[in-house]
């Protein structure tokens, strides 16, 4: 009941196995890695791999860690809108009044959502078997690297399937997803990078301790979910389309968004208790103070905790004790608006469209340019002040260290950089609300043009410096 004949197994299967974008999927996947391996075998005519292994083995870890990059990236997308899928679809209560046990739909979900992410990851090993015969790795060194892959990916659909059993939107549950599995994502690739020379202690911590830390962090994550599900605070969604904010700060525990308090009224301002003025943007006034919180603030509330934990961290080491780093931590802020930007803009039209309230909308006598402009705003309203809380502390490190003082201008560069980032991921999110049908739909396709945009110039440089560091093509691309 629990593997076997799980229905939810099989629905779940037979629905995400045979859709066309699965196979599309698959397709890109292995061109991908297969251009990987293409462009980074080694050129030269005659290869001594007895006293140049390195070559061989720089290949087979970067193909790894690209693939790993991709996994965890698209791990989450697969899980965190299993459970709100149904929410959505409002048959999230109907599935629980079937005889199947809490535990069966959840690890009916968990495995339905990593069987393709497994598929992908299986069908690259015709792949790297044509790297082993290069020398440099060892066969046990690739099968602890499939190991360490395989258990991260599991590890990061269990996060994200909790995630997605404690909102109602898969865009609130996809950021979350994200923002937790990144900082585990980058410490495994700082992992796998800085213990290379571990040789044999590398593959037994690869073997040994990672599979068990993940193991129990996924137990007690599955057993969570199932309890959830056993007691849902959530039934009767039908009644709970819009969330009385008041009464869900009086019951939150943590951080309270008290919107007639500054700063919290930046970006989540109360509502309006007077009539509309002349000439303002009744959409803009409507998606700033109602639309985007009327399904609550847990989402809002964990991203400005976890992003600020990690912050503090972050800037202590970056900002005030290694200054020279300071990069790093912009680095972050840019990745922070990114992760949390396109969420308060890629349902702006797509939300019309699912509550079938576009056409009514165009009816009116507001004009297109009033809608868009209205719906961009308010989203990049509330992505800029956030992105800004993790951005004062640079002013503050650039007024109280004095090795900043004579970099006012750098500082000023990555201050306008961070907005317009805040800019281009509103708009790039709307962009993609506007042409697809779907929030979830949306959103992934704005992190895939986003990373496509910011992170593709790294990696070719890096490419080109790793593989090609003397043709003269490296040098135009570095400088670019």
């Amino acid at each position: 009941m629990y593997v076997l004949e799980n229905p939810v197994l099989q629905r779940e299967l037979l629905v995400n196995l045979r859709r066309p974008s699965a196979f599309a999927l698959l397709f890109l996947y292995q061109a991908f890695l297969g251009m990987v391996v293409f462009f980074a075998w080694p050129q030269d005519t005659h290869l001594d791999l007895s006293t140049e292994p390195e070559d061989a083995r720089r290949l087979v870890n970067v193909f790894f860690l690209g693939q790993y990059v991709l996994a965890s990236l698209m791990a989450p997308s697969f899980a965190a809108g299993a459970i709100t899928g149904e929410k959505e679809r409002k048959t999230y209560e109907m599935l629980l009044a079937s005889p199947l046990r809490p535990g069966a739909i959840v690890l009916g979900k968990m495995v339905a959502s990593l069987t393709h992410l497994v598929v992908l990851i299986f069908s690259s090993l015709p792949i790297v078997m044509l790297c082993l015969p290069l020398g440099g790795v060892s066969p046990y060194e690739v099968l602890a690297a499939y190991l360490g892959l395989i258990v991260s990916v599991i590890t990061f659909a269990a996060i994200g399937l909790a995630c997605s059993s404690f909102f109602t939107r898969t865009a609130a549950s996809l950021v979350v997803s994200y923002l937790l599995i990144l900082p585990l994502a980058m410490a495994g690739i700082l992992f796998w990078t800085l213990t290379a020379q571990w040789g044999t202690q590398r593959l037994l911590l690869a073997v040994t301790v990672v599979p068990g830390m993940a193991t129990a962090l996924c137990a007690a994550l599955l057993i969570s979910t199932s309890a959830r599900l056993l007691h849902p605070p959530d039934v009767g969604s039908e009644g709970k389309e819009v969330v009385d904010l008041d009464q869900e700060a009086n019951q939150a525990v943590g951080l309270v968004i008290q919107r007639d308090q500054f700063p919290d009224k930046l970006f989540a301002p109360s509502k309006r208790n007077q009539l509309l003025p002349d000439n303002a943007n009744p959409v803009y006034d409507k998606e700033i103070r109602s639309e985007i919180f009327s399904q609550g603030t847990l989402m809002l509330r964990v991203v400005i905790q976890v992003s600020m934990l990690l912050a503090i961290m972050i800037m202590a080491f970056c900002l005030y004790i290694w200054p020279q780093y300071a990069a790093w931590y912009i680095a972050y802020v840019l990745l922070f608006n990114m992760l949390v930007g396109p969420v308060f803009s890629a349902g702006s039209v797509t939300s019309e469209r699912e509550r079938q309230t576009l056409d009514l909308l165009l009816t009116t006598s507001i004009t297109p340019w009033q809608i868009l402009t209205g719906k961009l705003l308010a989203g990049l309203r509330i992505s800029s002040v956030l992105t800004l809380f993790l951005l004062w502390p640079v002013v503050l490190a650039a007024a109280l260290v004095p090795i900043y003082w004579s970099q006012l201008v750098s500082i000023v560069a990555f201050i306008t950089v961070v907005l317009l980032t805040c800019l281009n991921s509103a708009v790039v999110a709307l962009f993609c609300s506007v042409v697809t049908r779907k929030t979830s739909i949306a959103l992934m396709t704005s992190y895939a043009v986003l990373i496509s945009l910011f992170a593709g110039p790294l990696a070719t440089s890096f490419f080109a410096s790793t593989f090609y560091p003397d043709r003269v093509a490296t040098r135009y691309v570095q400088r670019a």
